[in-house]
């Protein structure tokens, strides 16, 4: 059984940096490609980032590519984002997620598996 747990967030002034952690408990995290997600108050859910399961493949949307990097650690069950040069449009809630397959070119929700409950929100003023 997969569980995601994140970690990490709060509040935050604009300009400064913070990094998500989620840790995997459920042993196929090296296998799967995982994903950020963020969900803005009012707005649907999007991706922010993936990184393929051997991290030789990344994305990032377009509002956070240049400020915001995604690292896993395979041998830790643990991926990453860190987040530079925050924003107010950068708050909402993020979400981790495992993908079903080691990387889903087509960077949508339905290809991922498995949720993490969600960061707290990540505002900043």
């Amino acid at each position: 059984q997969v569980q995601l747990v994140e970690s990490g967030g709060g509040l935050v002034q604009a300009g400064d940096s913070q990094r998500l952690s989620c840790a995997d408990s459920g042993g196929t995290f090296s296998r799967r490609a995982m994903a950020w997600f963020r969900q803005a108050p009012g707005k649907e859910r999007e991706i922010v980032a993936a990184a393929s399961s051997s991290s030789s493949a990344t994305y990032y949307s377009g509002s956070v590519k240049g400020r915001f990097t995604i690292s896993r650690d395979n041998a830790k069950n643990t991926v990453y984002l860190q987040m530079d040069r925050l924003k107010p449009a950068d708050t909402g809630v993020y979400y981790c997620a495992a993908c079903k397959v080691s990387w889903a070119s087509t960077l949508v929700d339905i290809d991922y598996v498995y949720w993490g409950q969600g960061a707290q929100d990540t505002g900043t003023s």
